[in-house]
């Protein structure tokens, strides 16, 4: 018997430093035969299989070798899991196997099918057989109508024109042509286009009128090519269109050339338009081999359904209290001398429906027993659809609690852990028997929650170690389902519409104009409930208040509420957005939400996705309309199926919603395999960068020098693998970005904790510009997302409003687990090293006024220096107000920024909503916003009488300040929405009320602004509290460096 060697340990930066070098592999062959032999590390699995083809000719038993298409590579992946390569086009150090040892094994089934699913499984960071063992009746059934959703929608966007598919996914980037027009000197020039031809290192400059429409330039190209070349067959100008270098943005329809945005920007810089011809046939993006590939197993169709319910009893029929059978626990960690309990509650969304109840107290133990049942203050017939049950497992200190009778007792109870689950399933029927619930691990917070019903509804996956709750459901004779829609609307027709008075018409507007989400007295919610009819024709805006005064757990009520709205009319976009709060679970509410949300254009959808994906994790079942609403937006336009794609997979490791995600995500893939070659390589990438991050790691604590560890980075990014991983690449970070030459010598690393990368493209051949990403592993980037979110969205409504405060809202997205991207402002220094290289002293930089006017003045001589100090004073008083507004906290000189043309901007947004830093328990931050001597000293271009420029910087400011709090509750509902993210400092109310705070939305607007200028007057008065704040912390980088 051969004895095979022992392997060789390869962990993950292995692969990252290793890819030049051979490794010695061992392959298992299906006849029994063992051959090792050594192959380069970036080999690709079908070369790799040539080689060993040649070996096994040399050896016994080759005979017994079918084709080598029949067979296919396992190796045991770093996550010690078995995992078969069906994709031959990855190389070696792309597998990253854990031991060099490849065993070939015969394929079976559909080849296209596996590898299709191979690359899903790999894109989305989740084994599909890992759905297939769940056995879950509602993950199956999901997963094949999503399916057919998928394929369904994919065939829409097949049977779309070239004109539909580009007016979709690259709407044309037009200046308006009054302004563009009143520039005479632009209709007269004629146009220098430098145009290089697709596939073809080829370009040529043309000269063409500004007035000429993009297909004149299109044919002198053609003509150009055919004269050169010598080639007469080049198709019809027609067959063409023009895409500016570098980016997805394009150039076509019956419009003057100076009319496009590109165009005009090269027209008012004096500098050339770098265009390149493009097949209109290569555009498309369902072209030939892309089609979808259909998984035989989830396409069975399932047993057509009876036209009729087999015998069934109407829930409405049951009027016996709700009760459920507390069996017992098991997987419990509870000290001796404790007792155990449960906590149990029915809810409809937050609203508890009757009061919670508890078990008897028992023994602490690993498998506690009650067989107790527990009775809920509710009759059956009167539990809405949506209704889950909360349940949570306390321990007692029964010494402790002895001593504390007299106050609060619950403080001797401390949370071990907590489980939700539905009343119904997701076939509208009421749950029976007994059911095994994972829970999740408690921890004690300030809210003294008893209950978590916000929390998921699914179970912990970590069966093994997790807490386990046996409870039973009643069992009826028959099966219990909830009634129809028919019978809904029947019971909920209503034949007395009562006539309100006068007083009553007036109390009534007085509620719904109540700004934010103020609570209601019992006697309001009475009032707004006689008159929902009135609500609904004259204050149908206000449908949310209907909503929460609404008593779900009376059926007949609910009956009436949703027949009245069956004809509410249509609501406004960003009023609807409101109802996919947490608040609002009912089922035919999300219907009439989602219809209004259709409303929302494919730009408007971008900039509310990251809500939306978090309301996903609100959702009690996995098919919603919630879910098929961005999936089919998704698959049509590719923006959107780029940023749902990574919010759902930057979270795909969050046990809580892995499963949902990883369906959603199956589903996108499955319907849209164009853009899945594109996310692959986009993976590809981000794996590359994150082993080069461990890479840098290690290298400085090896060596503690940078230089040495720079130079390293240096050489792993000239290698081939690296190269042609991180080249050519949409950029994450915006899909219509195309990433063309990386510059490894310009490449570095930041200093900070975890070692960011920073990495630089040289996009200068294809007439583009230099373009910088930071690549970050071991930070939590979702609240700078947020934040960033906000400020984009700020700009927006003040551009709405005629005012442009120049602000920078750079990209930043979560890839992964602590892990992501963001855009590098490139020409942009921070104020701290601005002061410091402008002063004798670094200590005392903080403190020289005249810095940062004379380092403006250093990068904008003569005339532009008046240009770069207005930028500067629109972007701070924009900044200003974001700040404010916003809570942002921990600023100093390091994280607010200047770009060399005068904009100011802040990064780093790791506290906001008032969580400012302290230091010994006193708040540091005791500012408003930053508004230090040294801006004003440049907003008043040096000069201390120059108030007139000062009054306009606070005129801007003040205008700035009344828009965003005319749309007070936009942000109230996107900051309610993301309680779902799970950031620390968004968890609750409270922290949303800092915004209600800041935005005066209780007050006046005379009232309001008044407000704002104390808080303004505040901050110039204390900035010289900031100054010694920003001294404080150059000393004290000083002293780490």
């Amino acid at each position: 018997m051969c004895r095979m060697p022992p392997g060789v340990y390869c962990p993950v930066d292995f692969w990252a430093k290793e890819e030049k070098q051979n490794i010695s592999v061992d392959f298992l062959l299906p006849n029994g035969i063992y051959i090792n032999f050594r192959v380069s590390c970036d080999a690709y699995l079908e070369n790799i299989k040539k080689l060993l083809w040649q070996h096994a000719q040399q050896e016994p038993l080759f005979h017994m070798l079918s084709h080598p298409s029949s067979y296919v590579f396992t190796c045991i992946n770093q996550t010690a899991e078995q995992q078969e390569l069906e994709d031959e086009q990855r190389r070696l150090c792309d597998i990253q196997p854990f031991l060099p040892v490849l065993r070939l094994v015969a394929r079976e089934g559909d080849r296209a099918e596996k590898l299709l699913n191979s690359q899903i499984s790999l894109l989305i960071g989740k084994g599909l057989h890992e759905f297939d063992s769940l056995n879950d009746p509602e993950v199956n059934d999901f997963r094949s109508k999503m399916q057919q959703f998928s394929e369904d929608t994919a065939l829409q966007r097949q049977q779309m024109s070239w004109q539909s598919w580009m007016e979709t996914n690259f709407p044309l980037q037009l200046e308006l042509s009054s302004m563009v027009f009143a520039r005479e000197s632009t209709l007269n020039k004629t146009l220098m286009v430098n145009v290089k031809f697709e596939s073809s290192e080829e370009s040529f400059t043309l000269q063409v009128s500004c007035r000429d429409f993009p297909v004149t330039l299109v044919s002198l190209a053609l003509k150009k090519k055919s004269n050169v070349f010598g080639q007469r067959s080049l198709g019809h100008p027609e067959d063409y269109t023009l895409q500016v270098n570098g980016v997805l943005q394009y150039l076509y329809g019956n419009y003057p050339l100076c009319q496009f945005t590109y165009i005009n920007n090269c027209l008012l810089q004096n500098c050339t338009p770098h265009l390149t011809l493009v097949s209109m046939s290569n555009m498309l993006p369902d072209k030939q081999g892309d089609a979808t590939v259909p998984s035989s197993k989830l396409r069975q169709k399932p047993p057509p359904l009876p036209s009729k319910k087999p015998l069934h009893i109407s829930l409405w029929n049951l009027n016996n209290p709700f009760s459920i059978l507390l069996i017992q626990a098991s997987n419990v960690n509870g000290d001796e001398g404790y007792k155990l309990l449960v906590h149990a509650g029915l809810y409809h969304g937050s609203e508890l429906l009757c009061k919670t109840v508890a078990s008897s107290e028992v023994n602490a133990s690993s498998d506690p027993v009650w067989k107790q049942p527990l009775e809920f203050d509710i009759a059956t017939c009167d539990l809405p659809r949506m209704t889950r049950l909360s349940l949570a497992l306390y321990a007692v200190d029964k010494s402790r609690r002895a001593r504390s009778a007299r106050k609060k007792s619950k403080k001797a109870d401390y949370p071990i852990a907590w489980v939700n689950t539905m009343v119904f399933d997701y076939k509208d029927l009421l749950k029976s028997g007994e059911y095994s619930l994972c829970m999740w691990a408690s921890f004690p917070d300030d809210k003294g929650e008893l209950l978590n019903p916000m929390g998921t509804v699914q179970c912990n996956p970590n069966t093994e170690s997790a807490a386990t709750l046996r409870v039973s459901f009643p069992t009826y004779d028959y099966p219990v389902y909830f009634p129809s829609i028919e019978k809904i609307l029947e019971l909920g027709r209503c034949s007395e519409i009562p006539n309100p008075t006068p007083e009553e018409q007036q109390q009534l507007q007085e509620i719904v104009e109540r700004k934010g989400h103020a609570e209601l007295y019992e006697h309001e919610k009475d009032l707004v409930w006689k008159l929902r009819h009135e609500i609904k024709d004259r204050h149908p805006d206000a449908l949310s208040k209907l909503l929460l005064t609404t008593k779900w757990n009376r059926h007949e009520d609910m009956a009436q509420m949703i027949h009245l709205l069956q004809s509410w009319p249509e609501l406004p976009v960003l009023t609807a957005l409101e109802l996919l709060d947490f608040n609002f679970p009912d089922h035919y509410v999300g219907i009439f939400t989602i219809e209004c949300l259709n409303k929302l254009t494919n730009e408007e959808l971008c900039h509310y996705l990251l809500q939306l994906v978090q309301v996903l994790k609100y959702e009690s079942y996995l098919d919603t309309e919630l879910v098929k609403f961005l999936l089919q937006r998704a698959l049509i336009h590719r923006k959107i199926g780029h940023f749902l794609f990574w919010h759902l997979r930057s979270e795909i490791h969050v046990p809580a919603v892995s499963v949902r995600f990883g369906l959603i995500l199956e589903a996108y893939c499955r319907g849209s395999n164009y853009h899945m070659k594109v996310l692959m390589k986009q993976g590809e990438a981000l794996s590359k960068l994150k082993g080069l991050n461990d890479f840098v790691r290690s290298s400085m604590q090896k060596t503690n020098s940078k230089p040495m560890a720079k130079e390293a980075m240096h050489v792993c990014l000239k290698q081939e693998s690296y190269r042609e991983a991180l080249s050519n690449i949409y950029s994450p970070l915006d899909p219509d970005m195309i990433l063309t030459d990386i510059c490894a010598e310009v490449c570095t690393f930041m200093e900070s904790k975890m070692k960011p990368l920073w990495i630089v493209y040289n996009n200068d051949v294809s007439g583009g510009s230099r373009v910088g990403i930071m690549f970050k592993n071991g930070d939590d980037l979702r609240q700078d997302m947020l934040t960033l979110q906000m400020i984009k969205l700020m700009d927006l409504l003040w551009k709405r409003e005629g005012l442009d405060l120049r602000v920078t809202p750079y990209g930043c997205l979560s890839t992964g687990d602590k892990t992501g991207l963001i855009e590098v402002v490139m020409h942009s220094d921070t104020i701290a090293n601005i002061q410091r290289n402008n002063s004798n002293m670094a200590a005392t930089a903080a403190f020289n006024k005249d810095a940062l006017l004379n380092w403006l003045k250093s990068k904008n001589p003569g005339d532009a220096l008046e240009h770069a100090i207005e930028e500067f004073t629109l972007s701070c008083a924009g900044y200003c107000i974001a700040t404010y507004v916003l809570g942002i906290g921990d600023r100093h000189s390091d994280n607010i920024m200047i770009r060399e043309t005068g904009q100011l901007f802040h990064i780093d947004f790791g506290h906001f909503l008032g969580h400012f830093k302290t230091k010994f328990g006193i708040n540091r931050e005791r500012v408003p916003f930053i508004l230090t001597y040294d801006f004003v000293h440049v907003i008043q271009r040096g000069k201390q009488s120059n108030s007139e420029k000062f009054d306009r910087f606070r005129d801007c400011c003040e205008k700035a300040y009344m828009i965003l709090r005319s749309h007070g509750s936009l942000f109230l509902n996107l900051f309610a929405l993301m309680k779902a993210a799970g950031l620390p400092e968004l968890s609750c109310s409270k922290d949303i009320q800092y915004l209600k705070d800041s935005l005066a939305l209780g007050k006046s607007e005379e009232d309001a602004l008044k407000h704002f200028k104390v808080k303004f007057n505040e901050a110039l008065r204390e900035s010289w509290k900031t100054k010694v704040n920003w001294f404080a912390h150059n000393v004290a980088k000083d002293n780490r460096q």
